[in-house]
């Protein structure tokens, strides 16, 4: 099965595992220390990441150590960058409108 980015950090604990990663590099037991799921949870998290492209996995002696690899998450930055300057836009125009709005209320309330 062909993985995205957009499928790695869909779930929260993948999301925790990156963060863990972008700290430093831990073996898997170290991963797994920090939830309260199995083992084999955990290495499937990492096995979905690795897919993904944003974690290496490096083996040294009989570790196996994970390391964070974020510049996939370039993608993610992309996509939502489009519906950013999109809602920019919406509230630069809700401003503007409500700026027509507090200037008429304030004529309207100084004719009285």
């Amino acid at each position: 099965m062909r993985r995205d980015v957009f499928q790695a950090i869909a779930d929260p604990t993948r999301r925790e595992i990156l963060g863990l990663l972008t700290a430093q590099s831990l073996n898997l037991n170290s991963v797994a220390e920090n939830f309260d799921i199995s083992r084999p949870a955990v290495s499937k998290h990492i096995k979905i990441l690795t897919e993904c492209g944003l974690v290496i996995i490096t083996k040294e002696g009989r570790d196996h150590y994970c390391e964070a690899k974020l510049d996939k998450l370039q993608e993610v930055s992309d996509w939502i960058e489009q519906y950013r300057k999109f809602w920019e836009e919406r509230f630069d125009a809700l401003e503007i409108y409500l700026n027509k709005l507090q200037k008429k209320n304030k004529k309207k309330t100084r004719k009285k």
